[in-house]
């Protein structure tokens, strides 16, 4: 050590007493910390949902809870949805989803959304493969959204008017017929 560092060290002034320029090195760490910890922070609104945007692909299953859903369900404003919570450990959502993704093929002008409800994530990911599942799906392995709609069971459909209104919701496995008739009251 210098005699100049020893002394400040002994002295207890240390580095206080430094006027240089801080080195680059340290500049750009606490750059990069700074950055990933935005990152992984994500936005500072205060509002969750203002982050959820409709997932572009069946498979992407981005994480939601009743907050992030009702946003979502804001966003699509204009447009009339159908909601179907499910699960890959679901025998009766094993049924429909066939159903529902021919309705989704036949009816482009509906948003129609998968809300994956208290699974893991592995078996999300085999049920969209395995069904060829054409529309989003959000991923709520807590619940959340299916205590929003007020249910209790799975499967369960939610029928949305364009104005964003709960028209219909099917407690259960969705037969034809009644896919059929809601979907006439909300595509114009």
């Amino acid at each position: 050590m210098s005699g100049t560092i020893a002394a400040e060290i002994t002295s207890g002034r240390g580095h206080d007493t430094y006027d240089g320029p801080m080195p680059r090195s340290i500049v750009l760490a606490a750059l990069a910390a700074t950055l990933t910890l935005t990152a992984c922070l994500g936005s500072s609104s205060d509002d969750p949902a203002s982050s959820m945007a409709l997932p572009s692909t069946a498979d992407a299953l981005p994480a939601a809870d009743a907050d992030a859903f009702r946003g979502l369900l804001a966003d699509l404003h204009g447009t009339p949805v159908v909601v179907n919570l499910w699960a890959s450990w679901c025998e009766p959502c094993k049924r429909e989803m066939p159903m529902l993704a021919r309705a989704a093929a036949d009816h482009p002008d509906v948003q129609f959304l998968g809300v994956d409800t208290l699974d893991s994530r592995e078996g999300a990911e085999a049920f969209v493969a395995e069904y060829s599942v054409p529309f989003p799906s959000l991923f709520d392995p807590d619940g959340a959204i299916r205590t929003e709609l007020g249910s209790f069971g799975l499967p369960v459909t939610v029928f949305f008017d364009a104005e964003g209104n709960q028209v219909a919701k099917v407690d259960g496995e969705l037969a034809q017929s009644a896919l059929d008739e809601h979907l006439a009251s909300i595509a114009g």
